[in-house]
């Protein structure tokens, strides 16, 4: 169900709960900061699990390429990403991905081992994936099959040698020492440059990755060219369904009609995947951001965004408050409405009531309709109150009266 263009939707099991709007275009500006907690060494307490049972439900976080691209990827904007999922409460309703895509790669020493880029990650890829740690968040990191990375190809990106190709289980090694909790194997070309096929590459490297010990998700982006919802199940959690999206309409409608055919293949452990979120990047109106958001959460598609989320615009859902259990949140809506959400995180039953004023709504009369019931309640000028089981939430569209 919609409120404007916040939406509450049940995807797999997990309640998300995500408004976005686009935000002013501009570029990161981060400056070298003092990290807001003490790095933790990388858990390697936690049992290996199957490829199945990992990524029960759809991967949520952040993706570096469609906000920095290839050229504006540094440590401090992965650092202050992950500062700001966690600032804007974007963590507590399950993005907790933040992946470095193509671009970070400084080459590979004599013995084959890669390193990053000494300019832009100068502490090394372990110290970035430590801080992302210390937040609560995962770690995510780019490689190809192949000789060569998309960057190399359609990016010009000079650094050669860089593909895994030839050093799978090195390359896995690395991954797992660094503390990465998520790759992202990207195809790239592989067929075309070094004749390799695609079912026994990504079947190699997940061999690898399993070895290490470590559990890492596996994320198999091969555009959908050769049927992978047929034989990835078990090789791969999510797998690419199409060619790179773009923040156009057109584009997100094509999306959306390539997954009909294929919507039975996913399940949990094994996910469809019709690209990254084009939400916050100017080329969508709401309306469409709110199409685009709601049937990638219909469609039980991994949430990645690419967004710059320091700059995204106050109209944003946030948290009002939190205590005792008990988060309140606020969005601004067209025409004067607002939407409210009373959320219930202990274990009991809770009634919530908060005045308008605590929430930041403007005096004033409104009427009430509750979003998951559907139905109108008494107006208001005063407070909202709301009854929710265990882990439950109200949710409130506010309009005014007159």
């Amino acid at each position: 169900m919609a409120v404007g263009s916040v939406l509450l939707l049940v995807a797999v099991g997990a309640v998300v709960w995500v408004g976005f709007a686009p935000p002013a275009q501009s570029q990161h500006v981060v400056a070298v900061k003092t990290p807001s907690a003490t790095p933790t060494p990388t858990p390697t307490s936690t049992p290996l699990l199957s490829r199945e049972q990992l990524a029960l439900t759809p991967p949520m976080g952040w993706n570096s390429w469609n906000d920095v691209g290839c050229t504006g990827l540094t440590a401090q904007v992965v650092e202050q990403t992950a500062d700001d999922i966690v600032a804007e409460g974007l963590q507590k309703v399950g993005y907790d991905y933040v992946v470095v895509d193509d671009c970070w790669q400084g080459g590979r020493t004599a013995s084959g081992e890669l390193y990053p880029d000494a300019t832009r990650f100068p502490n090394g890829m372990k110290v970035v994936a430590d801080y992302v740690h210390s937040l609560g968040l995962k770690f995510g990191i780019y490689a190809a099959p192949g000789s060569e990375t998309c960057g190399n190809y359609f990016s010009q990106y000079p650094i050669q040698g860089i593909g895994s190709l030839g050093h799978e289980k090195q390359d896995a090694d690395l991954f797992a020492s660094w503390g990465v909790d998520y790759l992202k194997y990207d195809w790239c070309r592989a067929d075309i440059n070094d004749h390799i096929t695609e079912q026994a590459a990504y079947q190699t490297m997940e061999q690898d990755l399993q070895a290490t010990g470590r559990n890492i998700v596996f994320s198999m982006s091969d555009y959908g060219v050769q049927s992978p919802w047929l034989w990835a199940p078990g090789i791969a959690n999510p797998w690419r369904t199409t060619h790179d999206i773009h923040p156009l309409w057109s584009s997100v409608l094509q999306h959306i009609d390539l997954q009909v055919p294929v919507t039975q293949y996913a399940g949990p452990g094994h996910w469809n995947d019709p690209d990254m979120l084009e939400i916050g990047d100017g080329g969508l109106t709401p309306t469409e951001e709110t199409t685009h958001f709601a049937m990638w959460c219909m469609l039980a598609a991994p949430l990645f965004l690419g967004t710059n989320i320091e700059n995204l615009t106050p109209a944003e859902p946030h948290q009002v408050s939190s205590g005792g259990g008990i988060e309140l949140w606020m969005r601004p809506l067209t025409k004067g409405r607002y939407a409210v959400a009373l959320f219930n995180t202990t274990s009991a039953t809770q009634t919530m009531t908060s005045s308008l004023s605590a929430l930041g709504v403007p005096a004033g009369t409104y009427k009430v309709r509750d979003a998951v019931d559907r139905a109108n309640d008494a107006p208001t000028s005063g407070a909202v109150s709301g009854t929710a089981a265990s882990h439950g939430i109200v949710v409130y569209e506010l309009t005014p009266a007159s």
